[in-house]
């Protein structure tokens, strides 16, 4: 097998390698039909039966009921952004957010070209270090819903508690879906781009209650309604099939590991390893995040100055260990520990920051 190091990348990011395995040796004739995945048609008999397990674990590793729907889009998360106030704010009401971050705000933005927006949080005066608590929400009595991030990959906070409202509550999951338990069915929608803990590039899952569904704005055009997209299952127009099948494939693997709370077992083993580096050496690492917000996907931190950040990603790199460089907005460390990052990928991380503060 080739040389394959330990991809810290925030997204498109690391898979887990069984999975590579499976898709390696399908490509090229996908179980006796002659041709690859790529290759067949989405109304085949085996491109139906991928879509239809696809949807069946979805249902099954968030304990999903019928009152569901689980569709499979294109446009990842920022496509979302725009479709659900033009679907949901139609009927009066005004869009609801939590500003935690970059995400978030980009939601903003494409709300308030819709409609009527309201931001009931924002931590941007805090340099969104912190989530807000229920009680800081200010949310209108004729919200639409509430928006939130579950997860902000950037600066690396995340919600270690759904929000307790009366609106129906819909989530960007983005950069952590499948890595925790939650109790999914607070939320009325929650969705997630692939390209972080579900799969390849290209592909959206979206996850919404029917009575959202039954608000979709009809005047809208086909593509871009929701109750279209249910109607049809994902197949009002060709759907990302390639992508499709690999996120089966890694909800498979999901399920095989034990599910969501075997993942959260994990994951939290690889999040302390790191996080007790920091915490353990506050004179040389700095965490950027108070510890209550701190993610588990997307550990941010920062060494006393910018030369040594730059040393430690290119030795880093040297090392196996790449994608360590912060986002270009804020500079600093990250280090993306999503589901398929092995422990000892953390494990050799956490050594590796040992090594390096010893020598700088």
């Amino acid at each position: 097998m080739a040389h394959r190091v330990f991809n810290f990348n925030p997204g498109p990011s690391t898979l887990p390698l069984p999975v590579l395995e499976t898709i390696q040796a399908e490509l090229l004739d996908y179980r006796g039909s002659g041709m690859s995945v790529m290759e067949l048609s989405h109304r085949s008999p085996e491109f139906e039966e991928i879509m239809d397990s696809a949807i069946a674990l979805t249902r099954e590793i968030f304990d999903l009921p019928e009152s569901y729907h689980v569709l499979f889009l294109t446009g990842g998360a920022s496509q979302q952004f725009a479709m659900i106030p033009h679907n949901f704010l139609a009927q009066g009401g005004v869009g609801v957010y939590a500003d935690t971050g970059s995400w978030s705000a980009k939601a903003i933005r494409e709300s308030e070209i819709v409609g009527r927006t309201h931001v009931a949080y924002s931590g941007k005066t805090g340099d969104y270090r912190r989530v807000p608590a229920d009680d800081e929400l200010q949310i209108p009595a004729d919200a639409a819903y509430l928006h939130i991030t579950t997860n902000n990959t950037i600066k690396g906070t995340q919600f270690h508690h759904t929000p307790a409202v009366n609106p129906p509550l819909i989530a960007d999951m983005s950069s952590d879906i499948g890595s925790i338990r939650r109790e999914f069915t607070r939320y009325a929608m929650f969705y997630a781009g692939s390209q972080k803990n579900l799969g390849p590039a290209g592909v959206t899952l979206v996850v919404l209650r029917d009575d959202l569904v039954q608000r979709s704005n009809d005047s809208l055009s086909s593509v871009l309604n929701y109750k279209t997209q249910a109607g049809k299952k994902s197949l009002y127009n060709t759907p990302p099939c390639f992508p499709i099948y690999a996120v089966k494939l890694v909800l498979e693997w999901i399920r095989d590991q034990g599910g969501l709370a075997a993942v959260e077992e994990l994951n939290a083993r690889k999040k302390e390893l790191i996080y007790g580096m920091i915490d353990g050496h506050p004179e040389f690492y700095r965490g950027t995040v108070e510890p209550a917000s701190r993610s588990w996907m997307n550990i941010t931190l920062r060494l006393p100055d910018e030369e040594l950040e730059q040393r430690f990603v290119a030795e880093a790199k040297q090392a196996g260990l790449v994608g360590l460089k912060g986002h270009r907005s804020v500079g600093g460390i990250r280090a993306s520990l999503y589901n398929a990052m092995p422990l000892a990928g953390a494990q050799a991380l956490a050594s590796f920051m040992e090594r390096f503060m010893a020598r700088a």
